[in-house]
C-alpha cells in the first residue's frame, strides 16, 4: 500500500494485506489484456496538471467600510500608534453593493476564486443577522442576498471573528467595558484558554453567518488573534466549524508564507492518520503580502509586486514557477480605496497579466478546494493491482490528477465506483484536462477524475 506523493506498483498479495480489494477487474471486452506491469508508477500531479491560483480577501463584510470604523477603535486602544492617526472622518462609511457587483461580476468573467470574509458584527456597527444602523433592513438583506448569489459560488465565506475590533462578552453580546490592546480581537486571548473556550468564541461568529444563510467551511483570524494559543487553534477551528456547520474538512487562514518558505497547505490536529477516516484541520497560508491599498484603503498600491505588466516578475510569478499554490492576499478596503478603486484596477491588471502568460498553466480555486486537494493527495491510499489503480480516499476530490507511467501503452480508461463505470474521455493536450478526462504523455497517461470518497478504481486496457 502506498500513500503520499509517489506510488510504486504493488503485488496483489500486498494490496490484500493492506486491506484493498484484490479482485481482478476486466473491461467489457473479453480480449482486454493486462495494461499495467510491475514497473508501473503512479504520481499525484497538480489539479488538472495546473498550478492553483487563489485570492484571499480580508476585512470584507456587507456595506460597512471596515477601514473607517476600525480606525478610531484601534486608535483608542493603541494611542501611541501613529498609523492609527489618520483622517478616518473623511472616508466614506460604505463600500457599496455596486462595487461588490462590479468586482464579483468581473471575477466571474475571469473565473477568479478565493476567500471573502464576512465580519458578522463589523466594528460593532451592527449585527448582520439583525440590524445594521445607518442602513435599512431592506438594504442589509439585499446586500446579503448579493453575497449569496454572486460571491458564494466562487468564494469561500469566512467570519473574521465577531467584530474584528473589540472582544465580545459572549454572555451579554456586548464589548468589554475596558478599551485597550488587551480587549481587541487582534490580540485575543490574553491568557492560555482551553480549546473549548476558544472554540466557543469561534462558534459565536459562525452562528451569525449561519443565521444569514451563508455557507462556511473555515475561519480567518484577524491580526494576532490566537497567537498565544497557536497549538490549540486548529482543534478549536475543527470543533467550531464542525459543530455549527457539520463541515467535513475545516480549514483556516492565519499565516503568510514569504521567501523560500513553502506555501503548501499544512495538516494540523490530525487524528487517525493511517485509518480510512482521518480527521484534521487544514492551515492554508497566503503567499504574498498585501500590496494594493492596505487594510484602511489609503496605502499607495503596488500591484507590480504581485506581478508586473508582462508577468515576467513578481511574487505570483515566482510561486507559479515553483509550481506551488499562488495565493494572493489583500484587504477589501484596499481594493475600494475610499471610492478611488485604485487597488481594484491594479488587481485587474495583475489578473490579466497572469492570464496572458500563464492561462494554460494555472487554475483558479477556492482555498477550501486547495485544502481538499492537498488533503486527498496526502491521505488517499493508492495501489496498482492487476488491471487497475485502486484508490481508497477518505475525502472526495474534484479534478484529482494522476500520472500513470508504465512499460505498456494504455488504451481505454474507466473510473469504477462499485457497479458504476465512467469512461474517461481522451483529450489531445494536457492543457485540455478537465474532470474525467485523460491525455497521453511520453511515459503513459495523465488522468483527471472526480474521485469519490471511499474505494474506486481506474481500470485500463492495453492498446490493440
Amino acid at each position: 500500500m502506498l500513500n503520499r506523493r509517489e506510488f510504486a506498483a504493488l503485488s496483489s498479495a500486498a494490496a490484500v494485506a493492506a486491506g484493498l480489494t484484490s479482485g481482478t477487474l476486466l473491461l467489457s471486452s473479453s480480449s482486454a489484456q493486462e495494461a499495467l506491469t510491475a514497473q508501473t508508477k503512479v504520481t499525484v500531479d497538480l489539479p488538472r496538471g495546473r498550478v492553483p491560483l487563489s485570492f484571499i480577501i480580508d476585512d470584507s463584510t456587507c456595506l460597512v467600510n471596515m477601514g473607517k470604523f476600525c480606525m478610531p477603535q484601534f486608535a483608542t486602544a493603541l494611542p501611541d500608534r501613529e498609523d492609527y492617526k489618520k483622517p478616518w472622518r473623511d472616508w466614506p462609511s460604505e463600500i457599496p453593493d455596486s462595487f461588490v457587483r462590479d468586482f464579483g461580476s468581473w471575477c466571474a468573467e475571469h473565473d477568479v476564486r478565493g476567500k471573502f470574509s464576512i465580519v458578522p458584527y463589523p466594528a460593532c456597527v451592527g449585527w448582520l443577522d439583525r440590524e445594521l444602523p445607518g442602513w435599512s433592513r431592506q438594504q442589509l438583506q439585499a446586500s446579503l442576498q448579493l453575497v449569496r448569489e454572486l460571491m458564494v459560488p466562487r468564494w469561500d465565506i469566512h467570519p473574521e471573528m465577531i467584530t474584528h475590533t473589540r472582544v465580545i462578552d459572549l454572555k451579554t453580546g456586548r464589548p468589554h467595558a475596558e478599551i485597550s490592546a488587551a480587549t481587541m480581537e487582534n490580540s485575543f486571548p490574553q491568557t492560555d484558554i482551553s480549546v473549548d473556550q476558544l472554540a466557543e468564541y469561534l462558534a459565536y461568529a459562525l452562528r451569525i453567518l449561519k443565521n444569514c444563510e451563508l455557507p462556511c467551511e473555515g475561519i480567518t483570524t484577524p491580526g494576532g488573534f490566537g497567537n498565544k494559543v497557536k497549538q490549540k487553534l486548529p482543534q478549536a477551528v475543527f470543533e467550531a466549524v464542525r459543530d455549527v456547520y457539520g463541515t467535513e474538512l475545516p480549514h483556516y487562514f492565519k499565516y503568510v508564507s514569504m521567501g523560500d518558505e513553502s506555501v503548501l497547505p499544512k495538516f494540523e490536529s490530525v487524528q487517525a492518520a493511517n485509518s480510512d477516516s482521518p480527521t484534521l484541520t487544514v492551515n492554508v497560508p497566503a503567499g504574498t503580502g498585501d500590496w494594493f491599498g492596505g487594510w484602511d484603503g489609503v496605502v499607495e498600491s503596488q500591484g507590480h509586486l504581485y506581478c508586473n505588466g508582462d508577468a515576467s516578475q513578481g511574487r505570483m510569478v515566482e510561486l507559479i514557477q515553483r509550481r506551488e499554490p499562488a495565493v494572493m492576499l489583500c484587504h477589501w478596503p484596499g481594493l475600494y480605496c475610499n471610492g478611488l478603486q485604485t487597488g481594484y484596477k491594479q488587481f485587474q491588471a495583475v489578473v490579466l497579466a497572469l492570464e496572458q502568460r500563464f492561462k494554460n498553466e494555472t487554475h483558479w480555486m477556492k482555498i477550501s478546494e486547495i485544502a481538499r486537494y492537498w488533503t486527498a493527495k496526502e491521505f488517499t491510499k493508492i495501489a496498482v493491482v492487476n488491471h487497475a489503480v485502486q484508490l481508497n480516499a477518505p475525502y472526495a476530490c474534484m479534478d484529482f490528477t494522476l500520472e500513470i507511467a508504465g512499460e505498456r501503452p494504455i488504451g481505454k480508461v474507466l473510473l469504477q465506483t462499485g457497479d458504476q463505470r465512467t469512461a474517461l474521455q481522451e483529450v489531445a493536450l494536457r492543457t485540455s484536462l478537465t474532470t474525467n478526462t485523460f491525455v497521453r504523455s511520453k511515459v503513459g497517461i495523465i488522468a483527471c477524475i472526480n474521485m469519490p470518497k471511499g474505494r474506486s478504481e481506474l481500470v485500463f486496457s492495453e492498446m490493440p
